[in-house]
């Protein structure tokens, strides 16, 4: 038996809506969708599980008539999904009334429910959010009904205190063979070769860091086989970049230019400066946004100080009275620290 496990998808979020790619961000969440289930027929696979979070807010009809039209095209595939508490099941949701592709299960109770597919030997256990916060432990008693013979995936959504905390200790003892989580938007292993949090398919914002796909796994024989698959347009990329001295605004401004060409073109990047500049140097970092999709710059570089030159410089008040009481020829860090940023603090109080 063949499966993908996905989760978080979000249709209809616009990341980054307020940078020039937000709207194509929000077009390439149902693209980078559609090529997952364009995967799951060419691969002929039998399960297509969607561990909540389908949609980023409460699904319009229209757009679960395109979701429908986009899980017709599956001739083998079934798919078992459940909400999450992003697309949690309202009274007046389209979820409850809607009618569905005949491959397609919506595990719509808020207790936990379950569909057998006997012709591969498997059942999918799950339930959907009904709220938009879930503070109950839903899934540490639970166990499947039938186990001889049978492959039993439990479909879960959460894992903070908010959203069904989840116990490793409970999950790791019960008679489910995979357990498909979402919920936590980075992919990562909860227990080895049994439970996994799929993440999100494409990053949502930009703390979403790291490589975004999905898990493809099969069952033969007795023995689970998961692999991670990246699948994501693009990716949040953080670059730190450490200045000296010697460092201008326009040989950053050559650095930032060429990482973003060899980490490439289409990501998104945050970027932080640190280090000590040149007290003459300012770096005009409003203009970089033109090397690439830049969601954030902050820099937290500090002048050099010439601390001679300073004290010098002011030898008739405070700021040099200061140096001379600290300074060293040679300092240790804690020291150099504490003479810069009382000097920083000095001259920004003169100003």
């Amino acid at each position: 038996m063949k499966f993908f496990h996905t989760a978080d998808i979000h249709l209809g979020a616009m990341p980054d809506s307020s940078f020039p790619w937000g709207e194509k961000r929000k077009q390439e969440i149902w693209e980078s969708f559609s090529r997952l289930i364009a995967e799951a027929e060419k691969e002929q696979i039998d399960l297509l599980l969607i561990a909540g979070d389908l949609f980023h807010r409460q699904p319009l009809l229209r757009e679960l008539k395109e979701l429908n039209y986009l899980f017709s095209k599956l001739s083998k595939t079934k798919v078992v999904i459940i909400a999450g508490n992003h697309d949690y099941l309202k009274k007046d949701s389209y979820y409850w009334s809607f009618e569905w592709e005949k491959n397609v299960t919506v595990l719509l109770s808020a207790e936990c429910d379950h569909i057998e597919f006997p012709e591969f030997h498997t059942s999918v256990y799950g339930l959907s959010y009904h709220t938009r916060e879930i503070a109950a432990a839903c899934y540490d008693n639970l166990t499947p009904q039938v186990t001889d013979g049978m492959f039993n995936i439990l479909l879960a959504h959460g894992g903070d205190e908010k959203h069904i905390p989840v116990d490793k200790r409970k999950l790791q003892i019960s008679n489910f063979d995979y357990i498909a989580l979402g919920h936590i938007h980075k992919p990562s292993e909860l227990i080895s070769n049994k439970a996994h949090y799929a993440g999100a398919l494409e990053p949502l914002d930009k703390n979403d860091m790291g490589t975004h796909g999905f898990i493809a796994g099969s069952y033969e024989k007795g023995e689970l086989s998961l692999t991670f698959r990246p699948w994501a347009v693009r990716e949040y990329i953080s670059l730190e970049i450490t200045v000296t001295e010697q460092e201008t605004d326009l040989s950053l401004s050559e650095k930032i230019k060429e990482l973003i060409q060899n980490d490439g073109i289409e990501n998104i990047y945050k970027i932080k400066i640190m280090g000590y500049r040149d007290e003459d140097i300012l770096f005009e970092t409003d203009r970089y946004s033109e090397y690439g999709n830049i969601v954030e710059v902050r820099d937290e570089s500090s002048p050099a100080y010439d601390f001679k030159k300073l004290a010098n410089q002011h030898q008739d008040d405070i700021v040099g009275q200061y140096i001379d009481r600290l300074y060293k020829s040679k300092m240790n860090k804690t020291e150099y620290k504490a003479l810069y940023y009382g000097i920083q603090a000095l001259l920004e109080t003169k100003e």
